[in-house]
């Protein structure tokens, strides 16, 4: 089967074909750390959220026969992982979004809550990425991780990394970091990683 996932991030201003590069190559090196070589679906980054929903309605109705998923950060804590569509449609405060019609939830995968949090979950890659100046204790707990806002999140690991030489940015920066994620260290904090790692399996 033929798979496309579009994803959020990547293109950015003028930086926009580096971001493009950077973001793709992170998601390819990520599933390929996830058991994915040799089968993995084309990865198209699309910057803002809105452009990836945009592009998958458009590619959902013309790619019948094909699997076609997003993937995106969910915004809020998610009560139920599973329920995709219901939480963008009725929790997400950020764009909102309607089901289109014959969708199903495994075409939704979620980065709980953002991506910064399958970031600071991986504890032995961050003080191997950022060396001696990280502030490990400034770091969210890995405890309910995925409970935590994305805001928070976000503030702390820039925060832990504002000494190191190459502190923590969205862009090129984040990817280099997603490149590096170990998938072992994800599923020990992360459902939403679980999930993506399961249903990739079946679509794949």
């Amino acid at each position: 089967m033929n798979a496309f996932v579009y994803v959020e991030g990547g293109p950015s201003g003028a930086d926009s074909k580096e971001g493009t590069i950077r973001c793709r190559e992170g998601f390819h090196k990520l599933l390929d750390r996830s058991g994915f070589t040799g089968r993995k679906p084309r990865i198209v980054p699309l910057g803002g959220r809105g452009a990836v929903y945009d592009r998958f309605v458009t590619e959902h109705s013309a790619k019948t026969g094909s699997y076609v998923a997003m993937w995106i950060d969910s915004e809020e804590p998610m009560a139920n992982i599973e329920a995709a569509w219901d939480h963008l449609e009725n929790v997400t405060t950020v764009d909102p979004w309607s089901r289109p019609p014959n969708t199903d939830d495994d075409q939704v995968l979620f980065m709980t809550t953002c991506m910064e949090t399958w970031i600071v979950a991986d504890r032995d890659t961050l003080k191997a990425h950022y060396g001696n100046e990280l502030q490990e204790t400034a770091l969210p707990p890995l405890f309910d991780l995925e409970e935590r806002s994305r805001h928070d999140v976000q503030k702390q690991l820039i925060h832990a990394t504002r000494n190191c030489s190459n502190a923590y940015s969205k862009g090129p920066r984040s990817f280099e970091i997603l490149s590096k994620l170990t998938p072992s260290a994800l599923e020990k904090s992360l459902p939403s990683f679980v999930r993506v790692r399961r249903i990739l399996n079946v679509k794949l």
